[in-house]
């Protein structure tokens, strides 16, 4: 460790993995419990587009990224309150995000490396600021699931019976799609558009083979996606591979035990 560490980089990319991997084992565990898997690939590629747009305007792709992604949480959210309409909306509004992102990549004539290094991530090149960013939006997002706890679980568990006991479905169904924004801008850094899955749903998921006991599958969710996290980052540190290679690794690695585990169980 003292190795690892000896370098403000990996400082910064130890510190803001640490949050991500937090938030995305917090915001993961909803994720998978209400059957969000799709959105959050569809949010990280409409936050993509984001960023096409903040590079064509000449600002920060991160900011793109955020605002994108929360605009299509509530369009997402207000038109597909049903898990059966759901799908057919974020496929929807997907597809017309990806558009906008190819006009505006055309209308952009520069380099582009800073919105297509969101793709895969940028851990190891995120600055001391940028790490404060990850923070502030981290401790939000945290806190935002914080003060919708009981009712968001109550209607994940059992939409209909929620509603029935004055539970605001709609508008729940709306901000947990916003704090998946939050958590997509967080995570994004770290494991790229492309690997959103890695940390948003695969430690969640391997948490919910191994226990159904909510407290007991959050802190599952965010153990795993910390030990991806620190693991795959060391890895990395010593190898000449990409860290999201390694995270989505390990993450599947620790899936499929999960599975076994639950397996074995069974039996």
């Amino acid at each position: 460790m003292p190795d690892l560490l000896r370098y403000p980089f990996m400082q910064h990319a130890y510190a803001a993995g640490t949050v991500v991997a937090v938030v995305a084992g917090v915001v993961g565990y909803f994720v998978v419990l209400r059957r969000l898997s799709f959105a959050a690939h569809g949010l990280s590629h409409v936050g993509f587009t984001g960023a096409a747009g903040a590079v064509a305007l000449g600002i920060s792709p991160v900011a793109g990224l955020f605002v994108f992604t929360c605009a299509g949480a509530s369009v997402m959210g207000a038109l597909g309150k049903r898990a059966a309409e759901r799908d057919v909306v974020i496929g929807t509004v997907l597809a017309w995000m990806l558009g906008l992102g190819v006009l505006f990549l055309s209308l952009y004539h520069g380099s582009a490396t800073s919105a297509y290094a969101l793709l895969f991530g940028q851990v190891f090149g995120i600055s001391g600021r940028e790490v404060l960013v990850t923070l502030a939006a981290g401790v939000v997002t945290l806190a935002a699931v914080v003060v919708m706890w009981r009712p968001l679980l109550f209607s994940s568990v059992d939409e209909d019976v929620a509603e029935a006991a004055g539970v605001p479905v709609r508008g729940l169904s709306v901000a947990f799609l916003i704090v998946l924004a939050l958590g997509v801008t967080v995570a994004v850094q770290v494991t790229g558009v492309l690997l959103i899955f890695a940390l948003l749903v695969t430690p969640a998921a391997a948490a919910h083979r191994i226990t159904d006991r909510p407290a007991r599958t959050l802190a599952a969710s965010i153990g795993i996606a910390l030990v991806v996290t620190w693991a795959g980052l060391a890895i990395a540190y010593y190898s000449p591979y990409p860290v999201g290679f390694w995270i989505t690794t390990l993450a599947f690695a620790a899936y499929l035990a999960a599975r076994l585990v639950d397996w074995r169980r069974s039996r």
